[in-house]
């Protein structure tokens, strides 16, 4: 048993810290690469970009992106340190920390949010070039007021909530494609 324990403890204090290097980075790359794009096709066309269908799919696509960054960047990375840190003074003979168990369910919890965002970020990033939606004049607006709800009521879960439908993988990946179903259809209603 206690090699068991010995061994989970090495694995979080190796290899975890690195595996979330790379996501952090990654994370990072594809924010900025993003943003520079939607900000080279807004200096190439104006704010008329952000009234057509691709300009409205592509934004509503890097929002839940920011989302997902921030959630790695600000949530998941802060608490899998602490985590990390109680396993590390464990090894060491000490004390787990008090908040590890907490700090790791957080973590969780936006890890799985960020799976549920990226269904519908990558059908946004497939939608915005090959599924032209015809969009009614003042329509963005309302778009943006609705998914900016479902968006912040997502990420309010995933800084507050409880996994809920998330407890699960098969949860996760269901409520995934039914946000990407239900996104589509307030598209294609509201636009």
């Amino acid at each position: 048993w206690s090699s068991d324990v010995c061994s989970s403890d090495l694995a979080i204090q190796k290899l975890v810290p690195r595996a979330l290097w790379w996501f952090r980075w990654g994370a990072m790359f594809t924010f900025l690469t993003g943003w520079c794009m939607i900000i080279g096709y807004w200096h190439q066309m104006g704010d008329a970009y952000f009234a057509t269908s691709r300009g409205i799919i592509i934004l509503s696509g890097a929002t839940l992106a920011t989302l997902m960054w921030a959630n790695v960047w600000f949530v998941i990375w802060p608490n899998q340190k602490i985590v990390i840190e109680s396993a590390t003074q464990a090894a060491k003979g000490g004390q787990a920390l008090p908040n590890a168990a907490a700090a790791g369910a957080r973590a969780l919890v936006a890890s799985r949010t960020n799976v549920l965002f990226s269904f519908t970020m990558l059908f946004c990033m497939g939608a915005a070039s090959h599924l032209p939606i015809q969009v009614a004049e003042g329509a963005g607006c309302t778009w943006a007021i609705v998914f900016g709800i479902i968006c912040l009521a997502l990420e309010a879960n995933a800084l507050k909530g409880k996994t809920g439908p998330l407890t699960t993988v098969k949860g996760v990946i269901h409520s995934a494609v039914g946000l990407a179903v239900v996104t589509y259809a307030l598209m294609e209603i509201i636009l």
